[in-house]
C-alpha cells in the first residue's frame, strides 16, 4: 500500500458535500433554545447507531444540553474530510488508522477519546475447508477499501497467524454487514463481520473460524475512537467536552446489566428490525467483554500500535509523538462531569 496524497480543502468539501446529501440524520426533532447544536460525523454501522439511540432515548444528550446532528459516512477518510472542511465539529465513532497519516501530512486534528476499544468482529466463512485463519492462504477475503480499518484488522490477524498476506486476494465488498452477505452467498471465501450473528451461524450457513475472534486475538487493537480538528478544540472546547460526557454516559449504561431492554429497543430502532436475537447476542457480548471506553481516555500504547501498523503498511513514514496526534485533556474534563 502506498501513502495517500494530501487532502486538499476542495477535496474535503466535495467529499463531505456528497456524504451529507445522503446520510444526515437529525437526532432530535425539535431543538430547544437551551440546547447546543453540535454537528458530529461517524462511520456507518449498527453499533454506533445503537449507542446514538441509547444516548437519545435515555436522556444523555438532554443531560448535557446537546442537540446533535449526525452525519454518517462510509469510512474514516470521509470523517477526516468532514472535520477539515467544517462540515462536522467532532467524529464520535470511527477507526483512526486513517487519521494519523493525515496528521503526518499536515492535518490539524487530534484523537480525543476512545469509543469501541475492543474489535467486535469475527472472521466468518461458509466454506467447510476453511476452519482456521491459516486456511485463508490463497483465498478471497472480503474487506472494505484498501487501508480501511476492516482491511487493516484483517491483515493484522492474518500476519499473527503466519499467513502470507501477499497470497490472499482482498476484495472490496463494503462494510462488515456487506461482507457478511458476501460470505453467506459465497462470493468471497471469508471476511470479518460483527459479533451479533455469532449465535446464528447455523441459520446463515456460516461459521466463525476457531482462531478468528478479534476481541480475543487482537484485543490491543482499538476499533474506534473520537476525534476533532484543532480549530474545533480551540473554538468549541466546552461543547466537545459535553459531547464526550454524553457518550461516556452511554458507554457506561450499555455495559451495565440493567440496559438489556433499552439496548434491544435502541438497536431495533437503529436497524428498523423488530427481530431481537441479534440485539440480544450483541448485548450479551458487551456484558461479557465490556468493550467500550468507560473512562474515555486512550493510552499512548493503543494509539502507537495503530501508528506502527500504519508504518508497516507504508501509510505513514514514522510513529509520531503522542502529543502530536492526541489530546486526552478533554476526555479527562468530561470524566469530571460523570462523577
Amino acid at each position: 500500500m502506498t501513502a495517500s496524497q494530501p487532502i486538499s480543502r476542495r477535496q474535503a468539501l466535495q467529499a463531505t458535500g456528497a456524504a451529507a446529501s445522503l446520510f444526515v440524520l437529525p437526532q432530535i426533532a425539535c431543538s430547544a433554545a437551551n440546547k447546543s447544536r453540535v454537528k458530529a460525523v461517524m462511520t456507518q454501522g449498527v453499533s454506533g447507531l445503537t449507542v446514538n439511540e441509547i444516548a437519545r432515548s435515555q436522556g444523555f444528550f438532554d443531560e448535557f444540553n446537546l442537540d446533535p446532528e449526525i452525519l454518517q459516512v462510509s469510512d474514516g477518510t470521509k470523517c477526516v474530510a468532514a472535520l477539515l472542511s467544517g462540515a462536522a465539529q467532532i467524529c464520535v465513532k470511527s477507526g483512526f488508522n486513517q487519521l494519523t497519516p493525515a496528521i503526518e501530512r499536515g492535518a490539524k486534528i487530534k484523537i480525543l477519546a476512545g469509543a469501541l476499544n475492543l474489535p467486535s468482529l469475527a472472521m466468518y466463512s461458509a466454506r467447510p475447508d476453511v476452519q482456521h485463519v491459516a486456511d485463508l492462504e490463497g483465498k478471497v477475503v472480503g474487506i472494505g477499501s484498501l487501508g480501511s480499518v476492516l482491511h487493516q484488522m484483517t491483515a493484522v490477524l492474518l500476519r499473527k497467524k503466519g499467513v502470507n498476506v501477499d497470497t490472499v486476494k482482498f476484495r472490496n465488498v463494503g462494510n462488515n454487514a456487506e461482507v457478511l452477505k458476501a460470505v453467506i452467498t459465497k462470493t468471497i471465501d471469508a471476511g470479518l463481520s460483527d459479533v451479533d450473528v455469532i449465535d446464528q451461524q447455523q441459520k446463515f450457513g456460516i461459521h466463525a473460524l476457531s482462531d478468528g475472534l478479534l476481541w480475543k486475538e487482537i484485543p490491543e487493537y482499538t476499533n474506534q475512537g473520537m476525534y476533532a480538528s484543532d480549530t474545533a478544540i480551540k473554538q468549541d472546547r466546552e461543547l466537545l467536552v459535553r459531547v464526550l460526557a454524553a457518550y461516556g454516559r452511554a458507554y457506561r449504561f450499555v455495559c451495565s446489566p440493567n440496559s438489556r431492554d433499552a439496548f434491544i429497543k435502541a438497536r431495533q430502532k437503529a436497524t428498523g428490525s423488530v427481530e431481537p436475537s441479534q440485539a440480544l447476542t450483541q448485548w450479551k457480548w458487551i456484558q461479557q467483554y465490556q468493550p467500550y471506553a468507560l473512562n474515555l481516555t486512550l493510552t499512548e500504547a493503543r494509539i502507537n500500535l495503530v501508528q506502527r501498523i500504519n508504518v508497516e503498511f507504508k501509510a505513514q513514514r514514522a510513529v509520531m509523538p503522542f502529543a502530536a496526534v492526541a489530546d486526552m485533556s478533554l476526555a479527562r474534563e468530561a470524566l469530571k462531569l460523570l462523577v
